[in-house]
């Protein structure tokens, strides 16, 4: 999940931050705020199998070039959190921790934050028994038995290492 977002000039968003400073309350206020006052913004959403079949590596710059050519209007520079992406074609500064220097960074990492977060509600609602709407799909010790016990859903990575080999659950909790 990416997301791309274009400010106005001279905004100034109070408590804005690296998404993974501010509680989901406070995100999800921001992302409404973002959203109610951005030029445009856009997702970058990769599928499981996109995962899978690509890597990690290529998903990202997918991501990242799904979310800049869904705006309506191209900026001139993309701005954006981390290393340099290999093979990204967009005019882009990298910016390591960008997400608490750029307000530009960190209301996209709060778009792409909320956005995920509300795909992985819709999950738990449809997979109840793994719990998507505490972990968010990461690999919590809960999560994981839930995979050890039920088998993995179709929004599961394969590549993902406890099932990468046949999809039978290979991690040990113990």
């Amino acid at each position: 999940m990416a997301a791309a977002v274009v400010l106005p000039p001279k905004l100034q968003l109070p408590g804005v931050n690296d998404s993974k400073k501010l509680t989901a309350p406070r995100r999800s206020e921001c992302y409404d705020e973002i959203v109610r006052l951005c030029i445009a913004w856009a997702p970058g959403v990769v599928t499981p199998e996109e995962i899978d079949r690509s890597g990690m590596t290529a998903s990202v710059r997918l991501a990242f070039f799904r979310a800049a050519s869904g705006l309506p209007i191209q900026p001139e520079l993309f701005l954006v959190d981390g290393l340099p992406v290999r093979g990204l074609q967009l005019n882009a500064e990298y910016v390591v921790k960008g997400d608490s220097q750029s307000l530009s960074i960190a209301s996209a990492s709060i778009l792409a934050k909320v956005t995920r977060d509300e795909i992985m509600i819709r999950a738990h609602h449809e997979y109840p028994g793994y719990d998507f709407i505490s972990n968010k799909g990461y690999g919590t010790r809960k999560h994981l038995e839930a995979l050890r016990v039920l088998g993995p859903t179709p929004i599961h990575r394969m590549s993902f290492a406890p099932l990468r080999d046949d999809g039978q659950m290979r991690l040990n909790l113990d």
